[in-house]
């Protein structure tokens, strides 16, 4: 007669029976999810609520200038013309969009912390007058 095999860490249950154990995944996702819970108050500085976009509208704003001084090259030099002419645009183009990203980005940031002020003090209100 042959004995059920053993799974890896040593214990005798069956392969099939551990499919049958509830798992612990739901609970941990929701701990390790990157938002912010609705009850903690902790106060944030400037920096470290907008310093994404920053970010973003700096890169952006740099490669965008790094394209005005690319293309404004094939202008004025005779060499590599089509280099210029080609690689100019290209990094106008991905410094624009970067920089409308971040442009866009700080004004939906302002919207979630009003709302998210919205939702603490109506939470407040709510336990204050459910909690009586």
């Amino acid at each position: 007669m042959e004995n059920p095999p053993k799974s890896p860490d040593g214990s005798e249950k069956s392969p099939q029976s551990k499919e049958l154990l509830p798992s612990n995944t739901g609970s941990t996702l929701c701990m390790s999810s990157r938002s912010e819970s609705v009850w903690t108050s902790t106060s944030r500085s400037k920096w470290d609520i907008y310093h994404k976009p920053v970010i973003v509208v700096s890169v952006g704003a740099a490669i965008f200038l790094f394209g005005v001084v690319i293309t404004s090259l094939s202008c004025f030099l005779t060499k590599n013309k089509k280099v210029y002419k080609m690689s100019g645009p290209a990094f106008l183009s991905l410094g624009l969009m970067l920089l409308v990203c971040g442009l866009v980005w700080i004004p939906i940031i302002r919207k979630k912390q009003k709302q998210r002020q919205k939702s603490q003090f109506l939470q407040s209100l709510k336990s204050f007058f459910f909690n009586r």
